[in-house]
Parts: structure tokens; C-alpha cells; sequence
């Protein structure tokens, strides 16, 4: 890994504090790149103040070699390539090895490598036995997080600080979740689970294990594997996101390296992070037609109650997403070759105009992002929507297991540790709620389920109770402040 620029290391912020003192923070930049930043490791040290920073947004949490993004550019780098280029020119597998090595590998080290992969795709008979105990209305992604994090029972003796053992876990996942995916998928439709097969590439395998049978030979489509292997390549890394940041701090703590994959799917389960493109598919069919773009647009400028653009602006890119400008011209592609005629390619391209003509949408810098077309051609080869979000997890695998390899070998243990600024009560005594004592003179203890039964007779309008017996009054609640979390039971069969 390249060091941060030294044309920095003697660049100082000052930063004034509120009693008068300065205290000096060191700016860092990096090898490559506008940014800057301030090194505050030492501020709570030095001065007693924390940073105040929800969701991370101008916080750098480590240092990286693997995926450069220059948000206002519209740039996405692998190691140095630009993305696109990858797509145009690489496999999945070549890509796989530079993210995790550093480098493309010569024929030699991909043969190798191509090897070590397939041989890992074999999945141990004990958890694929686990996909028998799921419902049959199992989501796939619950069943993934299940038999991702059950790897690591199988795989259970592992030193991080073994650089052979890292990479066994390493190219174990990269090989292992995209036949899981499959798995999950024929166990969700209750077809019979198909094995990869060694002379197929790493996409044509996913294809072949998502769709053939036993009882007829299938051929997989060469326009369909050429899309899923550019999906791949396209959302592999993409620098620290939320799963990938989570995968960071669950492999701060040692913990397995599967347990942490695991723990990476399902931060990206989230409809506001891997589920995205689903998003953009539901909002397109509720737009229905071209005829209804506009209308859809004014909802949305006008901010009506349940109108949102989907796939629209990302929380890095000020610019248009340079992975959207390869899928947008690969979903065409993809329909042409397959003859599948989709409304909702027009439907999308009708909104994608309208909005990069509006005032609104570009002072707002709203462009669409990578998930905007995507699901339109996974649409178009077969892949349903509920597993949309899975062949995003099986993708990004290979750019967490390289970020959790990058963190672990070079050193980068220290557990990660957040602070919060508190807002709760301050200290308060402990004190059992007190209540008349009965006429006997002993004392009792307030029982929750009476204090409830009595509170309901309270609530009871004038004249339609019982009066309280002679001697006899009712508990006094205080209502404390109401929470976020209500009990609710799922309206769906228990069985």
C-alpha cells in the first residue's frame, strides 16, 4: 500500500477551542486525489472533545489501497483501472484477483487461480442440509445470512494472522457465496439444487446452477453471461459503504472471517443499500407509462406523501455515476440480443431525460446511480426480484473479503469503537413505586399485571365502573416517554 502524500505531513489546522486554546490537527492527503483530511486520533486526548459525525459522512475509519472514488468527477478506480474498463476488458475472475492481490494476473497465475476457485465451489453436505430446514416462504437473503455465517462451523479453525489461512478464507467465500446464492434460490421455488460445473466460467456457472434441471440439458446464453459477469465486476468493491464498513468493524473484534461476511449481508439487505434496484423496478411499474413521467416528476418536486425517486443521487457521487453509464448501455444491449421487449426501459429512459433537464433535479445533484438500470436487465435474463439483493452480496463478497484481508495483514486491528452524544436522563435514584398501605398495616409490592388491570378500570368513562371498594384507591402511573419500539405479531402463518 502506497503511504499517504508527505506534502501534507507538515500542514497543520488549527482549531480553536472554546475556552481560548488551540490545539493543532496534522493534515493528511492521500497517495492520490483531492481529498483531505484532519487527523483527530489525538483530540479527546489533548482537549477532552469528542466529533459529532451521524452516519460517517466525513469520517475516514482506515486506510485503503483497493477502490479510489472521486464523487464530484464521477470516478470509480480498482487498484488504479477505471472501472469501465474492467467491464470491457476483464473477467470476473481477473478482476476478483486484482482486488485481492493488488494486480491482474498473468495467463499463468489466472489458470491458478481459476482452478483454486473451482475447487472451493464444492460446498460441505452439512450446510447445504441446512437449506432444508427454511420455510418455503423463506426471503433468500435471511437464508443467506444463515448459511454465510454457518461457514464459519465448518471453517471454525482459522489464525487471522496466518497469511495462508487468509487466503484460504478468502478465496473459500469468493467461491462458495455465489453457489449458496443458487442454493438459496432453488430452495425458495423448491426445485432440486444444482452443482457448478468445471467447465464453465465463473458467470456461466451462476447461470447454470440459478436455472438448469436435472431433466433437460441447459445451454447458458452468452449475452446473459456476459451481463452477469459485468454486474459482478461493476459492484464488487466500492470503497467504505455501509456492509463494507460493517464487515471492517466485525473483523476489528478477530471474529471469523465468514461471521463477518455474514454480518456484511446483512447491512446490505437493506432496502436503502443493496436493495435499491428492487426500489427502482416497483417505482417504474407503479409509473406504469412514458405518458406518466411527468406527473410522477411534479409528485416528487412537490414532495407528496409516498412519491420517491428511486435511483437517483448517492451519497458520494455529485456526478453521474460512471457504473450507471455502463449498465445503462449494457441493460440495452442485453434486451436487444434476448428480444425482450420492457416497458419499463422506456419508462426509465423517459424519466432519466426528463430529470437531467431539470433545474430541480440538477442543483440538487441527482443523477442516477448504478442501481437504476440494473434491475431492469436482471429482470430481462430471469433473475426475480428477491434475489436481486442476493447477487449484489454475491458480488461485493470479493471486495469485502479484500478489505477484511487489507485491514488484518496490514495491521489495521484496532477495534472499532464509535462514541455517541448522550441525550437521556441524567443520574436518578432507584426507587420501588410506592403505594397506600392496606388496612392491615403490611406492606405490599405493586404488581405490573394489577397496576395494568386497575389502570384499565380508570380508564373506564364515569359511570361505567364499579366504584373502588371502601378504603381502597388506584394506583398512580406515571407514563414514561413513549419509544420507537411497539409489540406487533406478524400477519403471516405460523406454520
Amino acid at each position: 500500500m502506497q503511504n499517504t502524500s508527505e506534502d501534507a505531513q507538515d500542514q497543520v489546522a488549527i482549531l480553536k477551542m472554546p475556552d481560548g486554546t488551540e490545539h493543532k490537527l496534522k493534515v493528511l492527503q492521500p497517495s492520490f486525489g483531492n481529498d483531505k483530511f484532519l487527523d483527530i486520533r489525538d483530540l479527546h486526548k489533548n482537549t477532552g472533545y469528542f466529533v459529532f459525525d451521524p452516519g460517517f459522512t466525513c469520517t475516514g475509519s482506515c486506510v485503503s489501497a483497493i477502490t479510489f472514488i472521486d464523487g464530484p468527477q464521477g470516478v470509480c478506480l480498482y487498484r488504479g483501472y477505471p472501472v469501465n474498463d474492467l467491464v470491457d476488458n476483464a473477467d470476473a475472475l481477473q478482476v476478483a484477483h486484482l482486488l485481492l492481490v493488488g494486480e491482474l494476473p498473468s495467463n499463468k497465475q489466472l489458470g491458478v487461480f481459476e482452478t483454486e476457485i473451482k475447487k472451493h465451489m464444492l460446498v460441505h453436505e452439512k450446510v447445504k442440509a441446512m437449506f432444508a430446514h427454511f420455510t418455503i416462504n423463506a426471503h433468500p437473503m435471511a437464508m443467506m445470512v444463515a448459511v454465510v455465517g454457518g461457514l464459519s462451523s465448518i471453517f471454525s479453525e482459522l489464525d487471522p494472522g496466518n497469511e495462508h489461512h487468509r487466503w484460504l478464507a478468502c478465496t473459500r467465500l469468493i467461491a462458495k457465496v455465489p453457489v449458496l446464492a443458487c442454493m438459496a434460490y432453488k430452495t425458495s421455488i423448491g426445485q432440486p439444487i444444482m452443482y457448478p460445473r468445471a467447465d464453465l466460467t465463473f458467470a456461466e456457472n451462476f447461470l447454470y446452477m440459478m436455472f438448469a434441471t436435472p431433466m433437460e440439458e441447459y445451454k447458458v446464453n452468452k449475452v446473459a453471461a456476459k451481463a452477469i459477469n459485468a454486474f459482478m465486476i461493476l459492484h464488487m468493491d466500492h470503497e467504505q459503504n455501509a456492509s463494507t464498513s460493517t464487515v471492517r468493524i466485525a473483523g476489528s473484534s478477530q471474529a471469523n472471517p465468514y461471521a463477518c461476511i455474514a454480518a456484511g449481508v446483512a447491512s446490505l439487505w437493506g432496502p436503502a443499500h443493496g436493495g435499491a434496484n428492487e426500489a427502482v423496478v416497483k417505482m417504474l411499474e407503479e409509473i406504469g407509462s412514458k405518458e406518466n413521467v411527468p406527473q410522477f416528476v411534479a409528485d416528487v418536486k412537490a414532495k407528496k406523501e409516498g412519491v420517491r425517486l428511486m435511483g437517483f443521487g448517492h451519497r458520494v457521487y455529485k456526478n453521474y455515476d460512471p457504473r450507471a453509464r455502463v449498465m445503462k448501455k449494457l441493460v440495452a444491449e442485453v434486451l436487444a440480443a434476448l428480444d425482450v421487449q420492457d416497458p419499463l426501459l422506456g419508462v426509465a429512459q423517459e424519466l432519466e431525460k426528463i430529470a437531467l433537464e431539470d433545474s430541480y433535479f440538477i442543483s440538487r445533484k441527482l443523477y442516477p446511480n448504478v442501481d437504476y438500470y440494473s434491475g431492469i436487465m436482471l429482470k430481462a435474463i430471469g433473475i426475480p426480484t428477491s434475489m436481486f439483493t442476493v447477487m449484489f452480496a454475491m458480488s461485493r463478497t470479493v471486495g469485502w473479503v479484500s478489505q477484511w484481508n487489507e485491514m488484518v495483514s496490514e495491521g489495521q486491528m484496532r477495534i472499532g469503537r464509535p462514541r455517541q452524544l448522550y441525550v437521556g436522563h441524567s443520574k436518578r435514584e432507584y426507587a420501588l413505586s410506592s403505594v397506600e398501605s392496606p388496612s392491615d398495616g403490611t406492606e405490599t409490592t405493586a404488581d405490573f399485571s394489577k397496576v395494568m388491570a386497575e389502570k384499565e378500570v380508570a380508564d373506564i368513562p364515569e359511570g361505567k365502573q364499579d366504584a373502588p371498594a371502601a378504603g381502597k384507591k388506584l394506583y398512580n402511573i406515571r407514563r414514561k416517554a413513549s419509544t420507537s419500539f411497539k409489540m406487533e405479531l406478524p400477519d403471516v402463518p405460523t406454520r
